[in-house]
Parts: C-alpha cells; structure tokens; sequence
C-alpha cells in the first residue's frame, strides 16, 4: 500500500520524498513553536511553522537529489572503468601493463 501525499506525491516509491517530508514536519514544529514561545502569537507561529515546512522540505530534497544524482555518476563511471579493465586486461592497451623492452621497439 502506498501513502499519495497530496494526492500525487507517491512517497514510497520516490526517491528522497520520505526523508523531505519527516525533516519538513521537524523543521515546521522548531519553528513554529520557537517563533510561539518568542513572542505567544498563536497564527503567526502557525504561518511561521507552514513556511518553516516548506522550506525545510525544499532545502532537503534538493539537498538529497543532488547527492543522489552525485552517487549515480559516480556509480556510472565505476561501472564503465571495470568494464574497461576487463575489456583491456591483458591486452596492449592495459595502462598497468609494463612495456618490455622488445615491446617498446615495436611502437
């Protein structure tokens, strides 16, 4: 069973929505209640907390697709250096291969 934030967001099967959403509501509770306890303005702390939600939400979901966005490159290009080294082991295009000396006359 899957839970539809607002009705679209699937936050299963999304990557990084889970995380956004449970930093949000943290980050809507301290500033809602900090702006509460700082001046005892109850809809005020309430639109402050709204804000505080979207924003944490926000910042920590660009923050969270960037590093997964970092982490798929960096996987894609591990990937592409081991099929390189099995495909160029051994061969004379292995760059750890030591060139012997009658090796070196001939290129």
């Amino acid at each position: 069973q899957s839970f539809k934030l607002l009705g679209f967001l699937d936050v299963k099967s999304v990557p990084c929505a889970r995380e956004s959403v449970l930093y949000g509501s943290v980050g809507s509770l301290v500033v809602g209640l900090g702006h509460f306890l700082a001046t005892s303005r109850v809809r005020r702390s309430c639109d402050f907390a709204v804000g505080g939600f979207i924003c944490t939400m926000l910042g920590y979901w660009f923050y969270c697709r960037y590093n997964l966005a970092q982490q798929r490159i960096r996987q894609r290009m591990l990937k592409e250096g081991m099929r390189n080294r099995i495909l160029f082991e051994g061969s004379s295009l292995d760059p750890e291969r030591k060139l012997t000396g009658n090796e070196r006359s001939d290129s």
